[in-house]
């Protein structure tokens, strides 16, 4: 069976890797049922040796994962992490025009792991999002009350970490992500899961910047989205996603 991951970065203490969108990347209470993970083809990439996540990416949603080699770097990059010492960088299309920029400060309820826990009162946590409109497109295709649909895309830079974060704030600014099955609107994700033939969730971490927690340099990882996300953007014409994610 080949590696689905990609590997974008490694030295003796990080390994760096492109993950596919609709890969877990650790065993969860909620898909029980599933035997692949993007931990385990980490450590198949690490000579078989153990590897540590640092961070979260969720399934559906693909791009850079960093991995520590070793228990020390993991603790100082998870440390770093919450410090917001670590810059995280989004690639997403939505429905509508957002503005040019701004931030969404919008507090959000913990969603837990496990769904038996659902009922349970969690705490609301503050969480932080900044975004940018890259590019616009309107596509001749009524799929609402308009005889036209509006789409962008947008750049995101999440200042927290909570459990879908970018998702939950895209919906609160009546901007959801395309393919989002919790949080989008339904017409507009089957109309692009008929057109291109596959239902993704049109969200990408492009790049990861922070210091290298060992030697104390600056290191930017990047990656740009995989094919199925690139077909997508075909509808913005002019839009060149490499001038996003190789800066």
């Amino acid at each position: 069976m080949s590696n689905p991951l990609t590997v974008l970065y490694r030295d003796e203490h990080l390994l760096a890797v492109h993950k596919p969108a609709g890969l877990l990347v650790h065993r969860s209470p909620i898909d029980k049922h599933e035997t692949e993970f993007a931990l385990q083809y980490a450590r198949a990439l690490n000579e078989g040796q153990h590897v540590y996540p640092v961070h979260r990416l969720d399934r559906p949603t693909s791009g850079v994962l960093v991995f520590a080699r070793d228990s020390d770097t993991a603790r100082t990059l998870g440390m770093a992490l919450m410090a917001g010492e670590v810059t995280k960088t989004y690639l997403a299309m939505v429905r509508g025009w957002p503005p040019e920029h701004g931030e969404i400060d919008h507090p959000l309820r913990e969603e837990p792991e496990d769904r038996r826990l659902k009922g349970e009162e969690q705490p609301v946590r503050d969480a932080l999002t900044y975004y940018r409109t890259l590019a616009t497109t309107e596509i001749p295709v009524e799929i609402e009350k308009y005889p036209s649909s509006r789409y962008a895309v947008v750049e995101l830079n999440p200042k927290t970490g909570r459990k879908h974060q970018l998702r939950r704030h895209m919906k609160h600014i009546n901007h959801p992500i395309i393919g989002d099955a919790n949080h989008g609107r339904g017409r507009h994700n089957r109309y692009f899961a008929e057109r291109f033939g596959q239902g993704r969730l049109m969200l990408a971490a492009t790049r990861m910047a922070f210091q290298h927690p060992v030697s104390g340099k600056p290191l930017t990882i990047s990656a740009a989205p995989e094919a199925s996300f690139l077909e997508v953007l075909s509808l913005f014409p002019g839009f060149d996603v490499r001038d996003h994610s190789e800066k």
